[in-house]
């Protein structure tokens, strides 16, 4: 049976509450649940001091209520499906390996950052450092999809290494900032430094954009990968019209601080 918790006390500060995925909880007995260790602020806590735990003894978990200030949610899991229905904080998918991770509302800070597997899905907004690299860490994302149908704050994809971040609303500034390899596409407005010192990988948008004077104009052509994404997203819910697969998209090469091997495709102007 499908394990449901739903938040009957909200958190005064910050709760911490990272056993709370399909891993940590398969098999376990509603009981054994809701005895899982959590942190409220700086006191120990349980999950039953917090939530109501029904059923159990599946991979597959769903959440409700206003977890805003819930944070580590899903952190680390490798398989399952988690759901939350509502807002969630800081931290959640973080490292996340495998397996499905939605969140219907908004995510705080440090979504899906460092994860290498899996899918995170956003139906709002998300919070800045969007699957990027925690303070002193060279590798942000290093695999897995990420899918925000809002926009996204400052630093999404901050030391991206390989996988998908698709954001379907605006961007903040320094997208894709320090990039090894990965894509990072955005529906909306690209924030400005977009890629500084990125050395590889791919960043599309679909809007004008400015650009670092470190970038250097290539070429205007249809990209052959688009034609695989794009239609990816299109079936998992982003509004992507069908003239953005066929349409060309002006390539600029960047960022030349570094090996000036990766690119920032920017969808030509209709004429």
């Amino acid at each position: 049976m499908a394990l449901h918790l739903t938040l009957l006390t909200p958190p005064t500060v910050p709760l911490e509450a990272e056993c709370l995925t399909p891993d940590r909880v398969l098999g376990l007995t509603e009981a054994q649940v809701a005895a899982l260790p959590v942190l409220h602020g700086n006191q120990a806590a349980t999950v039953g001091d917090f939530f109501r735990v029904q059923g159990g003894g599946e991979a597959d978990v769903t959440i409700e209520g206003d977890l805003a200030r819930v944070k580590r949610l899903g952190e680390g899991m490798t398989q399952g499906r988690l759901v939350i229905h509502g807002s969630v904080g800081m931290h959640v998918g973080a490292m996340m390996q495998g397996g499905e991770l939605v969140v219907e509302g908004d995510a705080g800070d440090w979504a899906g950052a460092e994860m290498s597997g899996g899918r995170l899905t956003i139906t709002g907004h998300a919070g800045q450092h969007l699957g990027g690299a925690y303070a002193g860490s060279p590798k942000g994302m290093q695999g897995g999809e990420i899918i925000v149908h809002g926009g996204a704050g400052a630093e999404a994809g901050h030391g991206l290494r390989r996988g998908l971040i698709a954001i379907g609303g605006d961007a903040g500034d320094f997208a894709g900032v320090n990039m090894l390899a990965g894509t990072i596409i955005v529906l909306g407005q690209l924030g400005a430094r977009a890629g500084a010192a990125m050395r590889r990988g791919s960043i599309i948008t679909m809007r004008p954009a400015p650009l670092l004077p470190t970038f250097i104009f290539d070429c205007a052509y249809r990209p052959t990968f688009l034609r695989l994404y794009l239609p990816h997203l299109r079936a998992l819910g982003l509004p992507i019209p069908a003239d953005r697969l066929t349409r060309r998209y002006l390539r600029w090469s960047g960022d030349a601080v570094e090996l000036g091997r990766g690119e920032i495709l920017l969808l030509e102007e209709a004429t």
